[in-house]
């Protein structure tokens, strides 16, 4: 009998009363599962567990190495429903020639080119992508050259939250939930003017500065 193929990327799913595999695509990682199929061999090895967690003695010896009696009898009939579920899902993956991978033909596989996506890429796809990202980087040359600043005040102290109350200022000049002022004592509150330390009174428009 030949040796099974398609068995790196599966997970067997199969109980004691019966078969079930899931198989992977070695690019997208989908699973198609295998439909459950009882195992006869499986209820018999079931009963056998049973009766020797009843009787106990020779029974419950026999119950405790289940496991190897199991395998010695449901090994072949594994096999098959194995074989069996590779021969239902392996249409639905192709195995690249270039890399190898058994990837699935819904979602990974380049018809054209009969390779798979990895390889192969898809014109189209990679073009498409290819321009939102040329999009993206021609976006952030030309804000390069835009001044988004020009109305801020990036000289005076920034304060991020107001020492009164600890509200967050949001970049105000007076905090937005207390009213109090958040420029700097050597800066005028009313029109901004740098004003030297001591200085009682702004001399730009007259606001008291203590």
């Amino acid at each position: 009998m030949p040796l099974i193929q398609f068995t790196r990327n599966h997970t067997d799913h199969s109980t004691d009363k019966g078969y079930q595999f899931e198989f992977f695509c070695d690019r997208c990682g989908n699973g198609f599962m295998t439909e459950f199929k009882a195992s006869a061999t499986g209820f018999a090895v079931s009963a056998l567990r049973t009766a020797g967690g009843i009787f106990g003695g020779i029974l419950g010896s026999a119950g405790s190495n289940s496991y190897e009696i199991e395998r010695a009898i449901q090994g072949p009939a594994h096999d098959k429903a194995f074989r069996t579920a590779i021969d239902e899902t392996k249409p639905k993956f192709h195995q690249c020639p270039k890399c190898t991978h058994w990837v699935c033909l819904d979602s990974c596989w380049n018809a054209k080119r009969s390779l798979c996506f990895d390889c192969a890429p898809d014109i189209e796809t990679e073009l498409a992508s290819a321009q939102v990202q040329t999009t993206i980087d021609q976006m952030k040359t030309k804000l390069q050259n835009q001044d988004l600043t020009k109305d801020m005040d990036l000289t005076s102290e920034a304060v991020a939250l107001c020492p009164a109350c600890g509200a967050h200022t949001q970049g105000a000049k007076f905090c937005p939930e207390c009213g109090k002022p958040l420029r700097p004592k050597n800066e005028c509150s009313r029109c901004g003017t740098k004003v030297e330390g001591g200085t009682k009174f702004c001399p730009e428009c007259g606001n008291k500065m203590a």
